[in-house]
């Protein structure tokens, strides 16, 4: 539990419900976690949901892991520490995204099974969508657009997930895409079928 270090500050009710900004939007807001190994295809994959559901015209925005870290958290590094409040930071985030209606995808290795846990504990319940994003370390480093592997296998990045830091993998994500064998326009549209399956997509 992070410490509350302001004590003078008082939590305030808005005037507008979660559930009348959802009837504006004509659909729920919720918070997709993709979470897997780097070059997995987890931003690939969650920008190919966002134009899906941005032509459907539905409210939906990307949180990537690569453009929080330039901005929001540029301060964190990749040390156990900084990854948990890492991702803390982007769980309040995309909870006030998802309060607002919105669909919120982001993309982030988020390799501690207890830092995800306590994003979806933030969240009510049903409005947390884990998904894995499940390639093999061999797939990823046969893709490795960034040359990162090459460098973690060459000692020139240290604490580099899969190779000298672990990933915990969800024990039981809502949803499990096979990047290994499929393409992104298959799993994406396995992302928006699951939405509409579970009612997202109505108010």
């Amino acid at each position: 539990m992070t410490e509350q270090k302001a004590t003078n500050v008082t939590w305030h009710d808005h005037k507008v419900s979660k559930a009348e900004r959802f009837k504006l939007n004509g659909h729920k807001g919720a918070v997709l976690w993709f979470t897997g190994l780097s070059a997995c295809g987890k931003s690939t994959i969650a920008n190919t949901v966002d134009h899906l559901l941005h032509s459907m015209g539905k409210h939906s925005y990307v949180l990537d892991g690569d453009n929080i870290r330039m901005g929001l958290n540029k301060n964190l590094g990749f040390s156990a520490e900084d990854r948990a409040e890492n991702i803390r930071r982007i769980g309040e985030v995309a909870k006030l995204f998802a309060e607002a209606g919105n669909f919120t995808l982001t993309a982030f290795i988020s390799p501690y099974r207890a830092d995800r846990d306590k994003v979806r504990a933030i969240l009510e319940p049903g409005q947390f969508i884990e998904i894995l994003v499940d390639a093999s370390l061999e797939t990823c480093e046969k893709r490795d657009p960034k040359g990162l592997y090459k460098k973690a296998r060459a000692g020139e990045i240290k604490g580099f997930t899969g190779i000298d830091d672990p990933y915990e993998a969800p024990e039981k994500p809502e949803l499990v895409l096979d990047s290994n064998s499929k393409g992104i326009d298959e799993l994406a549209q396995e992302v928006i079928q699951y939405l509409e399956s579970k009612g997202f997509f109505t108010a």
